[in-house]
């Protein structure tokens, strides 16, 4: 053990060998550089500022969309016989037999465009999209079309004024969706387009105001079979059209009131993704029996609602029960005068289920009489054009009223309306805003014409706190007005199903508080969610490597709401070196010399950081980040937008280390080379440059993955700093820090790690060390060496598989740097085992030696360091599901207005005799102007 530890010097010194002696310590290089303190306040501030100019300027387009689309609607007069050929993204570019294109699938270029993650796509032109169950040339759809061609100009205009717009779309009431730049839309896996904008968040949301719902279903023994299988869809559909901003509960009855989930007895629940899938799961066990009476199913949800609105509880806003029945024989009119008469706070929409219309007149009197309205389902294919009745009558007095509300949608995954892998699971929110008619002969009838939103890839927004501003342990997130993640380092949305990645059933509605999970009063959380601002510290056990490996940090928290947005932005420095920046003196000129970033085969930047914005202008956008950094500083593209900032940190180092290139020659050109077993040499810094060399080709290479675009954690990247970086980061200068990366155990490969700073660090606390700043450090990969990894993080996560979110826990051991040396015996039976435990000098390692002679696994049972779930019992289980976490609600909600005329007017549109010679007469919701 002796012998083997004195050995490691010579080890130690392969490190000092490779190290310049050009490296200096701070005091020999102080009159170039600048250390500064980070004011967390100004910066949170700032970045806030930045986030909402950008977020302003979508809002700015989405208003011009919007104004278009109701003056385009304004000046076009319906016509039933129009005739007229469009994009239909379905068929674009597609041919019959003869090589012709078939009808509403003409000629439309597309051009693969990296700014749409690299899909087929026409920024001249936008297309339309219409679900395969409304008919595409319909006299409403066709009209819509038309007029809704002005917008197309609008799009190119927007798109040039803000370049970084993505997709931009006005979906309408009648059911298509026209989006720019247009695409070839491609069907689900039935050849179908299932896709149905009025279904989608973004919709939704922008039509309607908050709203509490109560579900109820009849259950009896007259409505099996069909009815029943329909009944459910129904159900499905209108928990579908719920967002976070809404509440809800699900009530079945037969003779008796039976609560779906008994855990949500009397109470309303947060319409959150997590909510709505448990009410699908329990909704489906449900089965038929008995007899059907509604009055108490009823009168339980008015005191549902009435106790939530005298609570302040709910959305405070739009309150309605749905009935869901094949017939209503009960007389509700005691009901309706004790619970909603005579101001009818709480509307009824009734849904018949089945082919007899027996009770159909009393089902439409319910509705009727509480400013609701009545819809008749027959067939699974009715379902979804029904439920979506609600919302027009939801949406009126908004309507009326013109209140153009902009809203803001949590995070999601696209992943119906995209079909490529790249896009669909990238995250994103969406800003949308209603689109009304102002003919003079609807304005009190209030039609909604449809939305019109874009969407914002949330990688994009929190590009604007880059990560070099905040340390290596350092980290910026986003949350809505609900305390759900919108981003955050700790939110992971997917799991892996054999080879494919797919979103997590709850992956936008994980709260703040699962993440920092060590704000154990919710502190942070409550205040950020009130929109307020303000500063926050707390000791934090942080996990990196897959929260195997633990760190023990003290964060300060800044937070502050983004205006005009229901959002609240945070982001964390650490104590020391996250509160600090270093700066060097570097001119444009220096930058331009032999040893900068303009030369050298070992210099790579990172490619998720954002040097100089290439997104921009198109021209741009075949450069990579280090070519756009090189044409800038040569002067060959002047017009490019460069963050100075990390520019001024990356020339410095780029200078400051480029000695490293001939030094490394020198070593390779000597004639006895490099140390057997050393593969790698490389330096990164908190710029993302990294220098490297490789001493041993890729056929013999053990660590063929390191450093490579594949591997993802020993990478600079937008979400984090590699992991080599924050280990040494939290080493003391002059030690060593070895690891194995835990997927990389079987090839046994080591990598040590330390500080280039010559010398130790001292005690005093007038000026840290350039490592504490700056953090330059200096790394070998090593093969065939017997250190092994030990040490594991004590965690508490959410991780959610395929089915449900659960806790684990994860045990968890500690090094003791005060103890250098032990030794002790195991009795184990009838022999004893003996082991010594020593600290090897310099580095994070111990050397353990065991007598193997003696079998104690009948004692001592082995200690996994795998996750275990945590099991909690029924009550605390329905605790949690059932909790209501502090919020912001909405600022406005359109629940009333005089004007709303229940039920909404219909307007003759044509009559005609049938095959039976019976007339035959249509109605629509807006009238016809011929």
């Amino acid at each position: 053990l002796v012998s083997w530890l004195n050995s490691l010097p010579t080890r130690k010194g392969v490190v000092e060998y490779l190290l310049p002696c050009s490296f200096q310590k701070l005091k020999d290089v102080e009159s170039i550089i600048k250390i500064v303190d980070i004011d967390g306040r100004d910066q949170v501030r700032d970045f806030a500022e930045d986030m909402e100019r950008m977020l302003g300027s979508k809002m700015k387009s989405v208003k011009r969309l919007a104004e278009s689309a109701e003056d385009a609607d304004l000046y076009h007069d319906f016509n039933k016989t129009l005739e007229f050929d469009y994009y239909n993204s379905m068929l674009v570019n597609t041919a019959d037999e003869d090589g012709n294109f078939i009808e509403l699938g003409g000629e439309f270029p597309l051009e693969k465009n990296k700014h749409f993650n690299n899909l087929p796509v026409n920024t001249l032109q936008s297309d339309v999209q219409v679900p395969t169950n409304v008919y595409n040339k319909d006299a409403y759809i066709l009209n819509g079309i038309y007029w809704s061609e002005a917008l197309n100009d609008v799009f190119m205009n927007n798109f040039q004024k803000d370049p970084t717009l993505t997709w931009q779309y006005f979906g309408s009431s009648s059911g298509f969706f026209r989006i720019y730049p247009g695409i070839k839309w491609t069907p689900d896996s039935n050849g179908v387009a299932a896709f149905d904008c009025r279904n989608r968040n973004w919709y939704i949301q922008a039509a309607t105001s908050p709203k509490d719902i109560i579900i109820v279903v009849d259950i009896s023994g007259s409505m099996k079979g069909l009815k029943m299988t329909i009944a459910k869809h129904t159900i499905n559909t209108i928990l579908d059209t719920l967002g976070e901003n809404d509440f809800v509960n699900v009530i079945a009855y037969t003779d008796y009131v039976r609560y779906v989930e008994p855990c949500f007895k009397g109470t309303l629940v947060q319409a959150d993704l997590d909510n709505r899938e448990h009410f699908k799961v329990l909704v489906d066990e449900l089965h038929v029996k008995g007899e059907g009476k509604v009055a108490k199913a009823m009168k339980e949800s008015f005191k549902i609602l009435n106790e939530a609105a005298t609570k302040g509880q709910g959305s405070l806003c739009n309150q309605a029960i749905m009935l869901i029945t094949d017939g209503a024989m009960e007389d509700f009119k005691d009901v309706f005068e004790e619970f909603n008469w005579p101001d009818r706070r709480v509307r009824l929409f009734t849904y018949l289920i089945g082919r007899e219309m027996t009770f159909a007149d009393n089902t439409k009197w319910i509705a009727c009489n509480n400013k609701g309205y009545y819809t008749h389902i027959s067939t699974l294919a009715d379902v979804q054009e029904n439920v979506m009745e609600y919302l027009h009558v939801l949406s009126r007095p908004m309507v009326i009223n013109h209140n153009h509300d902009i809203i803001w949608t949590e995070a999601y995954m696209d992943t119906v309306l995209f079909a490529t892998k790249a896009q669909s699971l990238l995250l994103m929110t969406t800003v949308a805003m209603p689109v009304f008619s102002k003919k003079k002969e609807t304005l009190s009838h209030g039609i909604l014409l449809g939305v019109v939103g874009s969407d914002i890839p949330l990688l994009e927004v929190m590009k604007l706190a880059p990560r070099y501003r905040l340390g290596p342990h350092g980290y910026a997130f986003l949350i809505t007005n609900n305390g759900y993640i919108l981003a955050h380092p700790d939110l992971r949305p997917l799991y892996k199903e054999g080879k494919t990645l797919k979103p997590k059933p709850n992956y936008n509605s994980v709260d703040l508080a699962e993440v920092e999970w060590e704000d154990i009063d919710e502190i942070l959380r409550t205040a950020m969610v009130k929109g307020e601002m303000g500063t926050l510290s707390l000791n934090v056990r942080a996990s990196v490597d897959k929260a195997k490996r633990p760190l023990f940090l003290t964060n300060d928290y800044f937070y502050t709401t983004i205006n005009d947005t229901p959002f609240s932005f945070g982001m964390v420095l650490t104590r020391g070196h996250g509160q600090l920046m270093f700066m060097g003196t570097v001119s444009v000129e220096e930058g331009k010399s032999p040893h900068s970033a303009t030369t050298g085969h070992s210099l790579c930047l990172s490619s998720a950081l954002t040097y100089c914005e290439t997104d921009i202008d198109p021209h741009h956008r075949k450069y990579s980040q280090l070519q756009a950094v090189i044409r800038y500083l040569q002067g060959k593209e002047p017009d490019l937008e460069c963050d100075e900032v990390l520019l001024q940190q990356t020339l410095f180092d780029a200078v400051v280390t480029a000695p490293l290139e001939s030094y490394w020659q020198a070593i390779m050109l000597n004639a006895s080379g490099m140390e057997m077993g050393v593969e790698t040499a490389f330096l990164g810094t908190r710029s993302g440059l990294i220098r490297l060399t490789r001493y041993t080709g890729i056929e013999t290479r053990v660590a063929k993955k390191f450093l490579t675009p594949a591997d993802k954690d020993n990478l600079f990247t937008v979400d984090h700093f590699p992991l080599w970086y924050r280990l040494a980061m939290e080493n003391p200068p002059g030690r060593f820090i070895y690891y194995i990366p835990v997927e990389d155990k079987d090839n046994r490969d080591k990598t040590g790690t330390i500080p280039i700073i010559q010398g130790h660090s001292h005690s005093s606390s007038a000026r840290p060390l350039l490592s504490v700043s700056h953090v330059c450090q200096y790394f070998l990969t090593l093969k065939n060496s017997p250190f092994a990894e030990t040490f594991v993080m004590s965690h508490k996560a959410k991780r959610t598989d395929a089915l449900q979110p659960c806790d684990t826990e994860y045990p968890g051991f500690m090094l003791d740097n005060s103890i250098k040396e032990t030794n002790s015996l195991l009795k184990c039976g009838r022999c004893q085992k003996m082991f010594v435990v020593q600290a090897v000098p310099d580095s994070n390692l111990v050397l353990m030696v065991v007598q193997a002679d003696c079998d104690c696994s009948r004692q001592y049972s082995s200690i996994t360091l795998e996750p275990k779930e945590v099991k909690y019992n029924a009550s605390v289980k329905c605790n949690r599901m059932k909790s209501q976490k502090v919020r912001r609600r909405p600022k406005s909600c359109h629940a009333y207005h005089p004007k709303v005329s229940h039920p909404p007017p219909l307007f003759l549109t044509e009559c005609r005799l049938n095959n039976l010679n019976i007339p035959f007469c249509t109605f629509s919701k807006r009238p016809i102007t011929t």
